[in-house]
């Protein structure tokens, strides 16, 4: 199944800072940009770590260091805390290691990652792992403003068509505000789970509708009969 690319929806001009950048000159940047954070890197332009508000706000509580008990105080995440309450430099600032994403993602995998690690945004790199570009939880967002007639025509071609191999004047597709409405008479009843599991995956899809009917009821009969057996079984197997 076919989706946008990351560099679909990302920001190529990326502000971003080096190990040594001091303390005062990330906040600025922040400030400046409107933005949450940004990546750190290195001398090649690989991503080292990556920066948040939070991580310079972390100066703010210091003051609370002297209620955490000594128990506390030998965690590792409280020498962490410490060691970012304390920072100069981006660098001692960072998060590591940076959570990633390749150019060659599709948004569907973007947005997994950001929920899997709990980020909001994701540097983008190339094949040698260098930094090209930013994506944020926003970004990802846009996918949703994809137009119905655009939507429509994905999931004739993709599901109808590519996967089905019917033709497409055969089912109904109508797409409005994003929800997809399926009507008509497929061969069999396997067909119709496989057009309900697909569409959903196509980019900008928000519900989909069933009003699909079948002429052959195949749920008793295993995938691997040969009678039923073809490229739609093919995609079943992959769900």
């Amino acid at each position: 199944m076919r989706h946008n690319r990351i560099t679909d929806v990302m920001t190529g001009n990326v502000v971003k800072a080096v190990y040594g950048t001091p303390f005062k000159v990330v906040a600025e940047r922040l400030s400046r940009h409107n933005i949450s954070g940004l990546p750190v890197v290195d001398a090649d332009d690989k991503v080292i770590g990556v920066i948040s508000e939070t991580d310079l706000m972390m100066r703010q509580v210091a003051s609370v260091a002297d209620t955490v008990s000594w128990w506390g105080r030998l965690s590792r995440a409280h020498r962490r805390e410490q060691i970012k309450v304390r920072a100069r430099t981006a660098g001692q600032l960072m998060s590591q290691p940076a959570v990633t994403a390749h150019a060659e993602d599709s948004i569907a995998e973007a947005a997994r990652i950001m929920m899997e690690h709990k980020v909001e945004r994701l540097p983008v790199v190339d094949e040698q792992d260098r930094l090209i570009g930013i994506v944020t939880r926003r970004d990802l967002l846009q996918v949703f403003l994809r137009p119905d007639p655009d939507i429509r025509r994905d999931v004739i071609d993709e599901v109808l068509v590519r996967t089905l191999w019917i033709v497409p004047q055969a089912i109904g597709v109508t797409v409005v505000g994003g929800v997809v409405t399926l009507e008509g008479r497929l061969e069999r009843r396997s067909e119709i789970d496989i057009a309900l599991r697909l569409t959903p995956l196509i980019d900008g899809v928000v519900a989909v509708v069933d009003k699909l009917t079948y002429r052959l009821d195949d749920s008793h009969l295993k995938i691997a009969e040969p009678a039923l057996h073809g490229v739609a079984d093919d995609w079943v197997r992959r769900l």
